[in-house]
């Protein structure tokens, strides 16, 4: 199994338009695909792949209940919690669920065993099929701010063997570090813009701190602007592809249309990123 990790430093770069038509041409060439969209706080790589979807999954996580009568309200439950999600005030426990980590440090030490856990859900994994890809995502319910449970679920239902591409969220917090660990190789999408390439910058930094090896997409490449690659070149990180600024890709982008079957030209730009990728790929593994 290979796990590949499309990620940015930004939204609105691409990174989504490059994630599926690479898994897309990655599956026409023959490879066993998973499509793992792990942007839960908003996934829309099913509105260009179009799964048929066949599983519905809850995911939720354990967080303390505390029964009154047990309660000694000693305090140690709140000592032990680093997020103030349970605080004894008196003769009465506040509980708050949306701040619950899950460690179960709460019900270890409460000396009564007045503490149990509840299941809160935090979302659902969709699973389903695209022509011969699988296609897993998540979807975090509204309001939620705690989606690293959620991103670790859609990863647990990938299969053990051939392609994962994982469409990360953007940025490089907590979510993004979820997504990312313990990745083959990770795909940073960027557009020639000074934000996209200061969030660049970021994400470079980011990968390098977890040692994952790494290199660069380019959207919306302007050939006459050398912006991208003089950067790429300062932080000696390797380009490995260029998506013109094409107001056909637009179109198609928003009418929910890959870019090789609108634009059937495309399709040895991504066979070509898809066989960098596994050379890249090949070269980390033997390191």
């Amino acid at each position: 199994m290979s796990i590949v990790v499309v990620a940015s430093g930004k939204g609105g770069t691409g990174k989504t338009t490059i994630a599926t038509n690479l898994a897309q041409i990655a599956g026409l060439l023959g490879e066993h695909v998973v499509y793992l969209d792990c942007d839960v706080e908003e996934p829309n790589g099913h509105l260009f792949l179009r799964p048929d979807m066949t599983k519905n999954i809850p995911v939720g996580i354990p967080v303390p209940k505390v029964d009154d009568e047990k309660c000694t309200y000693c305090g140690l439950c709140a000592d032990i919690c680093q997020y103030s999600a349970i605080v004894c005030i008196k003769d009465k426990v506040l509980t708050f669920p949306d701040l619950c980590h899950a460690c179960g440090g709460c019900t270890r030490v409460c000396p009564t065993d007045a503490i149990t856990e509840v299941e809160r859900t935090l979302g659902v994994v969709e699973e389903g099929l695209s022509d011969n890809i699988k296609f897993i995502h998540g979807i975090l319910n509204i309001g939620e701010a705690m989606s690293p449970p959620l991103i670790r679920a859609v990863r647990a239902e990938g299969d053990k063997e051939g392609l994962q591409i994982i469409d990360a969220p953007p940025g490089t917090s907590c979510p993004v570090i979820t997504a990312i660990n313990r990745a083959d190789f990770v795909l940073l999408v960027t557009e020639p813009t000074p934000f996209g390439l200061n969030d660049l910058g970021l994400a470079i930094d980011t990968v390098r701190q977890l040692g994952l090896p790494h290199a660069v997409v380019v959207n919306r490449s302007d050939p006459d602007n050398k912006i991208a690659r003089d950067f790429c070149r300062e932080r000696g990180v390797d380009i490995i592809a260029e998506i013109p600024d094409d107001r056909r890709i637009a179109e198609a982008y928003s009418q929910g249309e890959l870019i090789i079957g609108a634009l059937p030209e495309y399709k040895e730009t991504f066979i070509e990123l898809f066989e960098n990728i596994e050379e890249l790929l090949s070269t980390a593994k033997v390191e």
